[in-house]
């Protein structure tokens, strides 16, 4: 069963910005994009930057360190595709944002596409 981190409320994290939040032994960032939230590791596997410190441009985040590019929408590295870190799906309950985070590490789970499109139940402004 998933359990769901809460990583702040709309508003919190600006366009184009994002926080990390803690859960199930990994950190994660979570970006907004317009009025979309995407979830993905935020360790670069390269060196091991934040990458919630990187910059955002098209639905990509850069790392900071060394400019590797990774996808918000899938966390494919945008360079080499079959490379992936973890991607979850995020969820906007009310004014809460939620990520969704699997039981066990993503590395113990078989590689299925990852429901992680950045969908929203609200819209980032609020009702």
């Amino acid at each position: 069963m998933p359990r769901f981190v809460t990583a702040g409320r709309i508003g919190d994290i600006a366009d184009g910005e994002a926080r990390t939040v803690a859960g199930q032994g990994k950190v994660v960032a979570v970006f907004r994009v317009g009025d979309r939230y995407f979830a993905i590791d935020d360790m670069c596997p390269h060196m091991g930057s934040s990458l919630a410190g990187g910059f955002v441009e098209d639905g990509i985040v850069t790392c900071p360190w060394h400019y590797w590019r990774f996808r918000l929408a899938d966390g494919a590295w945008a360079d080499n595709p079959r490379i992936k870190i973890g991607c979850y799906p995020v969820h906007v309950v009310a004014d809460e944002i939620r990520v969704e985070l699997p039981d066990a590490p993503a590395s113990a789970l078989p590689l299925a596409p990852t429901a992680c499109d950045g969908s929203l139940d609200e819209p980032a402004g609020g009702r």
